[in-house]
């Protein structure tokens, strides 16, 4: 039965969809086979793993709104054991037209829950919000990944996030556990840095993850090539950090 995990933060730019790629294709590399649902209305994990998103007949938006069977919406990627649900622009539209729909919290609950069994993992890019597409998310998730960025203001905003996954833990999904933060652009020549890395570990301890994800130009160069870092540039230190991230995740899950 495969693990899903969330990686959210209403905060944008904190690399969730850097690390939404590229650690579903580190997890690809070891031998794990894996979802990446593209829960975002800007697609941006699909079209950084190669898919053109103009092309496509069927995404996320048609499986949630019109009942549309995954399985007419998942692409394989160039790496083995790597498939896609991509998302749309139209994605921002369903929020409204699920409204009205009964059990609207549970819609993505129900279009993974036959998937899961296909799967190591299932992980869900979701949009740097709070709306009914990342509650959703959340509900069907067992696990959240929250990437912090070691920057000012970075721990601005968690306090939100973590009362939303609280609620929803209440009334939603009581399984659902913080699977890790995830420090993200690290640069230790920076003095800010390593007091935000310090602030994050204090407030956290256990639940930080080991791994550090470094700034890495690489990492910010491969998506415009349609590439997770692994295979754009697998000597470089973004590579190196997130099979570190991959490793740890499985070690964490065994």
């Amino acid at each position: 039965m495969g693990k899903i995990i969330s990686l959210a933060n209403q905060k944008g730019g904190v690399g969730k969809t850097t690390t939404a790629i590229n650690l579903a294709a580190s997890l690809a590399t070891l031998g794990k086979t894996v979802l990446l649902v593209d829960a975002d209305p800007q697609a941006n994990a699909s079209s950084g793993l190669g898919i053109d998103i103009r092309s496509l007949e069927f995404t996320i938006y048609e499986c949630l709104i019109d009942g549309v069977e995954p399985a007419k919406a998942i692409l394989p990627t160039d790496i083995k054991g790597l498939h896609v649900l991509p998302s749309h622009i139209d994605l921002v539209g369903a929020e409204i037209e699920m409204l009205n729909m009964d059990n609207r919290e549970r819609c993505l609950q129900k279009l993974l829950a036959p998937l899961a069994p296909q799967y190591d993992y299932i992980l869900i890019d979701c949009s740097p919000s709070l709306g009914l597409i990342t509650i959703n998310a959340l509900t069907a998730s067992h696990s959240v990944i929250i990437p912090v960025q070691c920057e000012y203001f970075a721990l601005e905003g968690i306090s939100k996030l973590l009362n939303t996954i609280k609620i929803i833990k209440g009334k939603l999904n009581p399984g659902l556990d913080i699977e890790g933060f995830l420090l993200t652009m690290y640069d230790n020549r920076l003095r800010l840095a390593n007091q935000v890395y310090d602030e994050v570990k204090r407030h956290f301890e256990g639940m930080v993850f080991r791994t550090v994800i470094t700034r890495n130009v690489r990492l910010s160069e491969a998506p415009s090539h349609g590439k997770p870092v692994l295979t754009y540039d697998p000597d470089s230190r973004g590579a190196a950090n997130y099979m570190d991230l991959a490793k740890e995740l499985i070690e964490k899950n065994k």
